[in-house]
């Protein structure tokens, strides 16, 4: 039976498959036990999980329906990068890599993503360790992780090789995005947040860094 909880994320993916609200709706319950054991996310927002995390991180899919190849870095809990494997699921083909250098945390992606049958793999690894081990994907996400500047930083071998970005920002983007302009230039298209009329999801694409950058 439909209950709110599919209602909202409705709004957000029209046509999502019930089967898919249903692996969202057990990656909830999944989440809350584990996170009885470890902390995944600030205790102040779980009373808010499916909005502040959950369609927080289902909106990114919309905006690349047809993306076959998704990387999520510092994937943490599981937002975005769990969201989008179980939501992968509705694209033949698809998958995503997700990249968590906490032991405890790489753990529960692991079992997330078995539990819900998903084509994705967990890199319990830094960041610039799997430069060289995940070939450039379409997409790559990150949710609350660095500055602007140093995503560019982070994600440059894949960026420079043609990937788009979905940074997701809070009421400080404007200036993160002044203060990158000096050492790197992008093309920049910016979507308002469906759950917070101060954040946006930041689409970037085409980064160079600027000469003086070293």
């Amino acid at each position: 039976m439909s209950d709110w909880r599919e209602k909202r994320l409705r709004q957000v993916l029209p046509t999502v498959s019930r089967e898919t609200v249903t692996g969202l709706i057990g990656f909830e319950d999944l989440f809350r036990k584990w996170s009885k054991a470890i902390n995944l996310a600030s205790p102040a927002t779980l009373d808010e999980l499916w909005e502040r995390h959950i369609i927080d991180s289902a909106q990114l899919y919309p905006l690349f329906p047809n993306a076959q190849k998704w990387l999520d870095l510092g994937s943490g809990g599981g937002f975005p990068g769990v969201i989008l494997a179980i939501l992968l699921k509705e694209n033949a083909g698809a998958r995503i890599d997700l990249v968590e250098s906490n032991g405890k945390k790489a753990a529960f992606l692991r079992t997330a993503l078995a539990q819900f049958a998903t084509s994705g793999m967990v890199h319990p690894a830094r960041i610039d360790a799997v430069w060289a081990k995940i070939p450039t994907p379409d997409v790559i996400t990150a949710r609350a992780l660095a500055p602007l500047k140093e995503l560019f930083a982070l994600t440059e071998p894949w960026l420079a090789n043609g990937a788009t970005a979905l940074f997701q920002k809070g009421r400080d983007y404007r200036r993160e995005i002044e203060e990158s302009r000096d050492g790197w230039s992008f093309d920049l298209v910016q979507h308002p947040s469906v759950v917070d009329v101060e954040s946006v999801v930041l689409q970037i694409s085409n980064v160079r860094r600027n000469s003086a950058v070293k």
